[in-house]
């Protein structure tokens, strides 16, 4: 059986506590789909390549996070999640849903999390100015990326019944 490969970003395609990991997790699961946190992959790979000081995170090393998962994606029905994608080779993803939250609901998510300053600052940036849509809109083709609030739980609801649909779809026209 084929699979859509779906991207998944949160954050302007990845600002950090628009609701990615919570998105991805729950429609693996009612898809059976695999989900990967590109995060977490990179934390067991150790897959960086140095420290940035000034943002106190690892570097990621986005070759090796590419070989890393070159195998896994060629099989499809893969959800990945991750706060970029201009490093993902188009040819992964059938569709690139890109969540986006506002700012001041994206500010208590990040401040809980413990960000504080220049840190917490151009998050909240890279939200107004719609960072990661526009890096999602240059990387892949516009008709397959698509923004979708992530606000509230009803807003969790109605993407995943959206994301559902459009795989149920895609299911269809492509076996």
């Amino acid at each position: 059986t084929l699979f859509p490969y779906v991207l998944l970003w949160v954050w302007s395609p990845g600002t950090p506590g628009v609701g990615k990991t919570t998105l991805g997790k729950e429609l693996a699961s009612r898809a059976g789909l695999s989900y990967v946190n590109v995060g977490d992959l990179a934390k067991e790979g150790e897959l960086y390549e140095g420290f940035d000081e000034e943002y106190e995170c690892p570097i990621l090393d986005e070759d090796r996070v590419v070989d890393e998962l070159e195998d896994r994606m060629s099989e499809g029905g893969v959800i990945v999640d991750y706060h970029g994608c201009d490093f993902f080779p188009e040819r992964w993803f059938h569709i690139v849903f890109v969540l986006r939250t506002e700012n001041s609901c994206l500010y208590d998510r990040l401040e809980s999390r413990g960000y504080t300053g220049k840190k917490l600052q151009d998050n909240i940036q890279c939200e107004i100015f719609q960072t990661l849509y526009e890096e999602a809109v240059l990387s892949y083709k516009k008709e397959i990326v698509h923004q979708l609030p992530s606000n509230t739980p009803e807003d969790l609801e109605r993407n995943l019944d959206q994301i559902m649909q459009w795989i149920e779809q895609w299911m269809k026209d492509n076996n």
